[in-house]
């Protein structure tokens, strides 16, 4: 009898924990650094989305290693709500077959949340390199095997390249860096030619002519660059891989908490002055249930581990 008034008791306590959720700010880990595509969307979600769970939700910054850093913070974080992470393809798709040995499993050290949205990529070279269009930079790259370099700050940006120089049969080499804001700095300057980048990343310097946009990735031009064509326009098949986003919180996460979460972060998504603000980062915005959300995740680690493969990239 005592063991059952005892198991009662710590199923009323749990319910009750889950009640206050969340008793404290909420940490949002982001897998890039400041002024990243995905700081940037998160930070227009984390005010409302923290008004919305009465408790601030704090964006903090851990760039590198592919997102690896900051998959390892959450999954060894505590599993109550407190610590969530805007995750991407990086982590979570493309970094199980770009690394030889990752401390993480994308899919069983994770709380799926709810599907976030997905992100708008250009190819945007240094006004040095002589191509208005897509034909032109491989021509050129052609007459000048390994000389033209690219950036990448993201695995969206190291396998879309990788798959690019493959299919035009060119010799680029690869400058990687840990997130997109200093790879675009050193675009600028012209130490790089080229680059596939996040729209967020390029908007200003492509409208004040200090970058020149090719092609979107998108198999449609994007609506924010109606004049650049995309990569089907310019004779390529449509890209397999999309980049994404989505939330996750460490495994074994209460019910209530996740449901909560959802809840919540699926309502911010439908904001008009949310959706607007993301809109203008060329961010699709798009919530889902965490059910959903797990089904895509799996299914994203098949479509990325076979895009790597095709592009014949060795894992390090």
């Amino acid at each position: 009898m005592k063991k059952l008034l005892w198991g009662s008791l710590l199923v009323l306590l749990s319910f009750a924990a889950d009640a206050q959720y969340p008793s404290k700010p909420v940490r949002a880990v982001v897998p890039f650094g400041a002024g990243s595509s995905t700081d940037i969307v998160m930070r227009i979600i984390a005010q409302p989305l923290g008004q919305a769970l009465g408790q601030p939700v704090v964006v903090d910054n851990k760039p590198g290693a592919d997102g690896a850093i900051a998959a390892v913070d959450v999954m060894k974080a505590a599993p109550d709500g407190h610590t969530i992470m805007l995750a991407t393809n990086s982590p979570l798709s493309a970094a199980p077959f770009l690394r030889l040995s990752l401390p993480y499993h994308p899919i069983n050290d994770f709380t799926p949340i709810s599907f976030v949205g997905n992100y708008t990529f250009f190819i945007v070279v240094h006004p040095s390199v002589p191509a208005k269009a897509l034909p032109e930079l491989i021509e050129h790259a052609r007459r000048n095997p390994g000389k033209l370099n690219y950036a990448t700050g993201n695995t969206t940006s190291i396998v879309s390249t990788a798959m690019f120089a493959t299919l035009a049969k060119v010799n680029l080499q690869h400058i990687p860096y840990k997130t997109e804001p200093p790879a675009i700095t050193d675009l600028l300057s012209g130490q790089i030619h080229l680059m596939f980048s996040s729209y967020s990343t390029v908007q200003a310097q492509v409208r004040e002519g200090k970058l020149r946009a090719l092609v979107t990735t998108l198999p449609n031009r994007s609506p924010l660059m109606p004049d650049v064509p995309s990569i089907v326009e310019a004779g390529f098949p449509k890209f397999p891989i999309v980049p994404w986003a989505g939330m996750v919180g460490p495994a074994k996460m209460p019910r209530e908490v996740v449901e909560r979460l959802n809840q919540e972060l699926t309502a911010v998504l439908k904001r008009p002055e949310v959706r607007e603000a993301l809109a203008k980062q060329a961010f699709d915005p798009r919530g889902s249930s965490t059910a959903e959300f797990a089904s895509y995740m799996r299914e994203q680690l098949d479509v990325w581990g076979k895009a790597i493969k095709d592009a014949g990239i060795a894992p390090e």
